[in-house]
């Protein structure tokens, strides 16, 4: 990385950015709390707030939003006349899963081969960190240049739209010139990447219902209608014979013409086994940004362990759907819920209930603030030039940010590298990305207020 004051601030910031990081994944802040407490999740919260208070914001509020959780708002001001950039990540996490399957413990940040691992570590985080680490470079070379608004999410990763709908009813809270979503990342560690697309998704809840009750499978099964199997068919009636997402009426053709996403990377990243071939066609950029995709995430039936030989009453299913910018979700939401029903077999009873939905996202890079990134990515990363890719995962705040304030410009950068592992065990950050995605963050600010 080149030497200049923002660099050797925020190196010279990196010790005090892990011990920060290491106090902010220590909290469970996991917005399911029937899994997790709550308090969890508000000492969180209330440690981004004292961060931003420390750092001299103003206003700084946890706003209680309708879906029962906390989001952490503050304001920055700058210099007179100077635009104002809205700068976003979110503190709440998947569950670790499995926690016996982490190397270390996934609420203990912990340092190996270079990497510094924890759920939330990169996703979101350690978007936090990287947001406070351009801040306090830029008050190290003539101050922040721009007003800034920072807010963090707290229900991100349960899709229950609290922020989203609290935007739209304070319209002006959130509004700024140019709003940076530190909830990305970079295609490849050292490869500076903005994301240009999202894709939107819906969950979908279907349950099946056959009998008043179960009944044992010798004296009935073969004849009486089994929920579970019912359930079965259902499900694979998503997918063609090659993998692809098959829901009726769904446009399942499109195509990726930006960075390509090689199919041997792809399977090392994604750790596929030895011998199990990829899903779908087309390339792998069509797949995970183009094209829609399904994913049962779970199925509440009898575990292994402990059944009996019973035919089931009942069983039921939560789908994720995820479709690429130009499919309206409500739309994509309606037509799975329809092919649901429709591919129910022998007459089964069967209810599909929406859980959460998300619109896709384009934005525009072709924008001044885009420019004004490429350049700060250019000098964090040693003149590589910054490449546009798409990302399967959906942040549904953009759409209403987008619509609240269709004049700003929408930029999405941070630290969920392949390499992160993010929503997985062994999540984890790449301590020199954070680095210089922190440098990238403050000279961006710099050329952005050079700009207006």
């Amino acid at each position: 990385m080149p030497s200049n004051p923002i660099a050797e601030t925020v190196a010279s910031l990196m010790p005090r950015a892990k011990a920060e990081l290491t106090e902010l994944v220590a909290f469970k802040s996991v917005a399911d709390f029937e899994q997790y407490p709550r308090s969890e999740s508000e000492a969180a919260a209330s440690w981004v707030a004292d961060a931003l208070r420390a750092e001299g914001f103003q206003d700084v509020a946890l706003l209680d939003t309708p879906d029962g959780t906390q989001s952490v708002y503050g304001f920055l001001p700058g210099p007179a006349g100077a635009p104002t950039v809205l700068l976003y990540a979110h503190y709440d996490v998947q569950p670790p899963l499995d926690e016996a399957g982490w190397d270390t413990p996934p609420f203990e940040l912990t340092e190996r081969a270079g990497r510094w691992y924890g759920r939330g570590s990169a996703d979101c985080k350690g978007g936090v960190i990287m947001h406070l680490l351009a801040l306090r470079a830029l008050k190290g070379d003539g101050g922040v240049p721009v007003n800034v608004k920072f807010i963090a999410e707290g229900s991100e990763e349960q899709g229950t739209g609290g922020l989203e709908r609290y935007a739209e009813a304070h319209p002006e809270l959130l509004r700024a010139d140019t709003i940076v979503i530190g909830d990305a990342g970079n295609f490849r560690v050292g490869l500076p990447t903005v994301t240009a697309t999202l894709r939107g998704m819906t969950l979908v809840r279907v349950q099946i219902d056959t009998l008043e009750g179960n009944l044992h499978s010798g004296q009935f099964g073969g004849a009486a209608p089994d929920a579970l199997a019912a359930l079965v068919r259902v499900l694979d009636s998503l997918r063609a014979e090659d993998g692809s997402t098959t829901v009726d009426g769904l446009d399942g053709d499109g195509v990726w013409d930006g960075l390509q996403y090689a199919e041997d990377d792809f399977r090392k990243d994604a750790k596929v086994l030895d011998g199990v071939g990829l899903i779908g066609e087309g390339t792998v950029a069509d797949r995970i940004w183009a094209r829609p995709a399904v994913t049962v995430l779970g199925i509440d039936c009898p575990p292994v362990v402990g059944a009996t030989p019973s035919v089931q009453a009942s069983a039921r299913a939560l789908i994720s759907l995820r479709v690429p910018p130009g499919v309206d979700a409500a739309e994509a939401t309606k037509l799975l819920r329809a092919h649901l029903e429709a591919h129910t077999p022998w007459g089964a009873r069967v209810r599909t209930e929406q859980i959460g939905q998300g619109q896709a996202f384009r934005a525009d890079t072709t924008s001044p603030a885009y420019e004004a990134m490429a350049a700060a990515l250019r000098e964090a990363y040693d003149g590589q030039e910054m490449q546009a890719s798409g990302m399967g995962g959906s942040i549904p705040l953009c759409n209403t940010l987008a619509a609240l304030y269709p004049e700003a410009e929408i930029l999405l950068i941070g630290l969920s590298e392949p390499e992160a592992q993010i929503h997985a065990v062994n999540e984890s950050v790449s301590p020199e990305e954070l680095e210089r995605m922190s440098v990238a963050e403050a000279l961006f600010l710099q050329r952005y207020a050079a700009k207006g």
